[in-house]
């Protein structure tokens, strides 16, 4: 009964607590306020390579299937490995079989075989091997290949820097506008990030391996621009 007393009682100040509002000092203003948006871009060249490698087999049998497959991908994982790529950025993305079946007019499918596929997201960070490593796995059996996707690893410093420059952008204006209107900047008032932008992996080619042992792939990772918006209000007098 105690207990039960003490939770009883807890519960009105938990709700109480709940409540409680911090009032908000909106600063006073005796001149004009000017609100502006700016924007800061930056441009990286791409760091890392992602791409998606996979063997697909097809066999009569469920098992045999698998067991193809099994032993094709460990010649690719293999050749991952002897290429220098570190087991934390191999990683398995999708395992499927799937029956195969013939379909003729009229009559109900039949059952040939059955499909097994397995695929791994691989992250490349020597941008410049990539294309001798797409040759190497196709060499050792990958038969489906994606990418590569090419990608910032760490674009948190250049946001920063993408930031400053918004930030600097967004005084510039305030200081044209007031300019225009006669007037001068007092102070600023507030700003906020509307959020960073990294653009998204920028895909490359797709390749089904169908290639010559001689064939080579050339990558040319190109620029990204990141950029950051930010919204600022000033006083203008």
């Amino acid at each position: 009964m105690t207990a039960l007393a003490l939770s009883s009682a807890a519960v009105p100040a938990i709700a109480a607590a709940q409540v409680q509002t911090i009032p908000v000092q909106v600063p006073l203003i005796s001149g004009t306020r000017l609100d502006v948006a700016a924007t800061g871009e930056v441009t990286r060249a791409p760091d890392v390579a992602i791409i998606s490698a996979g063997v697909q087999t097809l066999q009569p049998t469920a098992t045999a299937a698998i067991e193809e497959n099994a032993a094709r991908m460990e010649r690719v994982r293999a050749a991952l490995k002897r290429a220098g790529i570190e087991d934390r950025d191999i990683q398995t993305s999708s395992i499927n079989l799937n029956p195969e079946y013939h379909y003729d007019q009229n009559r109900p499918p039949r059952l040939t075989g059955y499909r097994a596929t397995n695929t791994v997201n691989v992250k490349f960070r020597d941008l410049k091997r990539t294309g001798a490593i797409l040759d190497a796995l196709v060499a050792e059996g990958a038969n489906q290949i994606n990418g590569p996707n090419l990608s910032i690893d760490k674009p948190e410093s250049a946001l920063d820097e993408a930031r400053i420059k918004a930030i600097a952008n967004g005084r510039a204006r305030a200081d044209l506008y007031a300019r225009a209107l006669g007037m001068r900047v007092v102070r600023l008032i507030s700003v906020s990030e509307g959020g960073g932008y990294a653009p998204p992996p920028m895909p490359m080619v797709a390749m089904m391996a169908e290639r010559s042992a001689d064939a080579s792939s050339k990558i040319d990772p190109g620029t990204q621009q990141l950029q950051v918006s930010v919204s600022m209000s000033f006083e203008l007098r």
